[in-house]
């Protein structure tokens, strides 16, 4: 059966790092495109990043465009997220996140996903 399995998230400060890390199994990872998301508390969850099947596509949402990059290691079936300069605002449980295919028309659209890990929690503060 599907698993994703995130990793990496604590507790980071102002301007730090962290990097998630997703362990993929029970399909073709890379046959399929893959999304990481978040979700603030008490907030709705928000699409933050994408990365087509063979990695050569990556997509941003414009509140993490610049710090945030994507990648994945087919050879591993893991999708990473590296994040710098990290901001309180970007507390939040992140979650990755399968593609129903190879290649979303529009991947911020959640509906676009049909498998979930159990989320990782970033939190930053000083």
């Amino acid at each position: 059966q599907v698993q994703l399995v995130e990793s990496g998230g604590g507790l980071a400060q102002p301007g730090g790092s962290l990097r998630l890390s997703c362990a993929a199994s029970g399909f073709t990872f890379s046959q399929y495109a893959m999304s990481w998301a978040r979700q603030a508390p008490g907030r709705e969850l928000e699409w933050v990043s994408g990365i087509y099947r063979d990695g050569s596509d990556t997509y941003y949402a414009d509140s993490v465009k610049g710090r945030f990059t994507i990648s994945r290691d087919n050879a591993y079936t893991t999708l990473y997220l590296q994040m710098d300069s990290l901001k309180p605002e970007d507390t939040a449980v992140y979650f990755c996140a399968k593609a129903r295919g190879g290649s979303p028309t529009y991947y911020s659209d959640l509906e676009n996903y049909d498998y979930w890990g159990q989320g990782t929690q970033v939190t930053v503060s000083s």
